[in-house]
């Protein structure tokens, strides 16, 4: 099934706790990245550290549109490694384009922005399906508020709480 249903819903404490401890990853990837490609630390700090607000909205919203689906979730509600790697790639055409447009706003280059942008997209998707197996063993703020469990020529019925 590829829509949601309650047994599938993350907390929005959990995909906001999720979206920081992503973004002090991002935000160092940047940074580095951002320092490589155009050798001055101001830059490269303006670049990381203007994204960090841009990229904790934008993840977080990333985070609430994957919930509405259950695709590639496994039977205990865990994402699949599928689940991760999509949710990987579509994070990194947003972010990428957020950190290009970042970079070329700050450093007024295109082509140092189109380096930033094109170096992160290698970096970036290869921490964040790490980072997303990390979260998939998290139990903390994933649960549901009721859950019908069919088998057939029953329906049961279970209720339990968001883990929080």
């Amino acid at each position: 099934m590829f829509l949601t249903n309650r047994n599938t819903l993350d907390s929005h404490a959990r995909s906001l706790v999720k979206g920081i401890s992503w973004r002090v990853v991002g935000t160092i990837d940047t940074i580095i990245l951002s320092f490589i490609v155009t050798g001055n630390i101001g830059n490269a700090l303006k670049i990381g550290f203007t994204e960090v607000f841009t990229k904790v909205f934008l993840y977080y919203l990333h985070e609430r549109i994957w919930n509405t689906t259950s695709f590639a979730r496994t039977r205990d509600k865990k994402p699949s490694h599928l689940r991760s790697l999509l949710k990987g790639i579509s994070w990194r055409a947003v972010g990428t384009l957020d950190t290009m447009f970042i970079a070329y706003f700050i450093t007024g280059v295109p082509l140092d922005a189109l380096k930033i942008g094109g170096f992160e997209v290698f970096t970036k998707v290869a921490f964040f399906y790490v980072h997303e197996r990390i979260w998939s063993g998290i139990k903390w703020g994933r649960g549901t508020a009721v859950a019908a469990v069919a088998q057939p020529e029953k329906v049961e019925v279970r209720e339990t709480t968001l883990q929080s």
